[in-house]
């Protein structure tokens, strides 16, 4: 305790020469030394006690409590639930405007538009518009084929990736397929937009692309579309979509063998027997069909 009292008085520099003699006969000076190089180089703040206590007992009258805000959660749950609410009513709202009727593979059907407009779907097709606004504006977009028994009324548009069809009231089939576009009037009058052109159909009267191109068509006096009655017909129609179309209507595959699938057809088949559909298609054109596992083959039929 001694020594450690005269270390204290030397680094603040209260001993007398004689003690400082003494201090330097001890073992640890050298180290002693070295603390007092680096502590007389640091640079402690210098503090006012008086000040410093004056201002802590300052501190401790002056503090605030702090303010305990309870968790009402019954608020936060009634939040919740309007949040839910007003989400749930934006979706139905915003999300349910929209209606739609789809076909799949041998699969027809029939419905009515919110003005009573009678649309007959074919296979593989599909119809969308606005429910809401339909009053408003009777708009759809139809992907596939279908047939139109329009109320009158404002005017009635078909929009498809290849043109569109406007009427005010009248009956009529809009068939759109890959390469393939057809409107047919069967009551009324028809307008069809197909690029920068725009033709007027009476009853009778079809309009028809094939492969981006306008083909020449012949009059009809058909009361309505042939799929109406379960079968297709076709009229200088290039064999390749005729394969497509019995394909949709059976659900099956077609593959050909050295065929010219280019070559125009004209003629029908059943959707009610598929071995009648095949040989619909294929004697007319000389041709023959094997079946291989779930694929049926056309092929070229030679007379031996």
């Amino acid at each position: 305790m001694k020594k450690e009292k005269e270390i204290l008085k030397w680094l603040n520099g209260e001993l007398s020469d004689r003690e400082i003699e003494d201090l330097k006969q001890s073992e640890d000076f050298h180290t002693l030394e070295k603390i007092a190089h680096y502590s007389a180089h640091l640079d402690t703040p210098k503090i006012d006690a008086q000040e410093a206590l004056a201002a802590f007992k300052n501190r401790n009258l002056t503090k605030k409590k702090p303010k305990v805000r309870p968790l009402y959660f019954k608020t936060i749950y009634k939040v919740a639930a309007i949040f839910v609410v007003l989400l749930t009513s934006a979706y139905f709202l915003f999300s349910n405007s929209t209606q739609s009727f789809e076909t799949g593979i041998a699969q027809t059907k029939t419905f009515k538009l919110p003005d009573n407009s009678k649309v007959l779907l074919n296979a593989s097709s599909k119809i969308t518009f606005n429910e809401k606004n339909w009053n408003q504006q009777r708009d759809l977009t139809l992907e596939g084929e279908a047939y139109f028994q329009v109320q009158k009324g404002k005017t009635f548009s078909v929009k498809t990736a290849d043109g569109i069809v406007k009427v005010l009231g009248t009956h009529f089939d809009v068939k759109q397929r890959d390469n393939y576009y057809e409107v047919s009037c069967f009551e009324g009058l028809v307008s069809v937009t197909y690029k920068n052109t725009t033709v007027k159909l009476p009853p009778g009267k079809s309009f028809r692309v094939i492969n981006n191109r306008i083909e020449k068509t012949d009059d009809f006096d058909a009361e309505t579309p042939s799929w109406l009655q379960k079968e297709s017909s076709f009229n200088q129609i290039p064999l390749h979509q005729v394969i497509a179309e019995l394909q949709r209507q059976y659900g099956i595959k077609i593959e050909t063998e050295k065929i010219d699938t280019t070559q125009l057809f004209t003629g029908s088949f059943t959707h009610t027997n598929q071995k009648t559909a095949l040989e619909s298609v294929t004697i007319p054109l000389r041709l023959s069909y094997k079946i291989k596992g779930k694929t049926i083959i056309f092929y070229k039929y030679e007379v031996q």
